[in-house]
């Protein structure tokens, strides 16, 4: 079977038109891969924890949602039963209100190994405020920069404290100051 060669000319032109526009799709892509991860990487198969020190990196096979927090100290248990460090905060983007304003959800954790109830968690917060309303027994900023968590009351060994914010931005969270039990 012989095809003519205006015929070969059409099915060649729709074939490359097909290709251009799966390697832009995929070009798209990748793109928002590499805008979204670290370094290059593909989101979820690296997640990075930044230090004040320096990078350091944990491998993860599987996608996270939240991010821990970019304030991090390592603590110093010499003489000390907790610090800062045994707070863990993270957070990550949750789906938005029906209006449109980005919500976001973060977990703060005691995550103390000698089992100490931390009180008194100040974060560093900027000017934070949310269009979604939070109990204020869980988590309300006081002054600038200046957020407390859990009504000043403790937070036992292994507890998370959950809630959502609504803005346009999320605001970085990280521990201020810390009374150990």
């Amino acid at each position: 079977m012989r095809f003519s060669s205006a015929t070969m000319r059409t099915v060649v032109t729709e074939i490359i038109g097909v290709v251009l526009v799966m390697v832009l799709l995929l070009a798209m892509l990748i793109s928002t891969f590499s805008f979204l991860a670290d370094e290059g990487g593909f989101v979820g198969l690296r997640h990075v924890f930044l230090h004040e020190k320096g990078k350091h990196r944990a491998s993860a096979l599987h996608r996270k949602l939240l991010v821990r927090s970019l304030a991090m100290e390592e603590p110093n248990r010499i003489g000390e039963k907790c610090t800062g460090a045994d707070i863990v905060i993270s957070q990550g983007p949750t789906a938005p209100l029906s209006t449109g304003i980005p919500t976001y959800t973060v977990q703060i954790m005691n995550m103390c190994a000698a089992g100490c109830d931390i009180s008194g968690i100040h974060l560093h917060c900027g000017w934070f405020s949310s269009a979604r309303l939070i109990d204020p027994k869980i988590f309300k900023r006081l002054r600038y920069n200046d957020c407390l968590v859990n009504d000043g009351k403790p937070l036992v060994t292994g507890d998370v404290l959950t809630f959502e914010y609504a803005n346009t931005f999320s605001y970085p969270l990280s521990v201020s100051s810390v009374s150990c039990h």
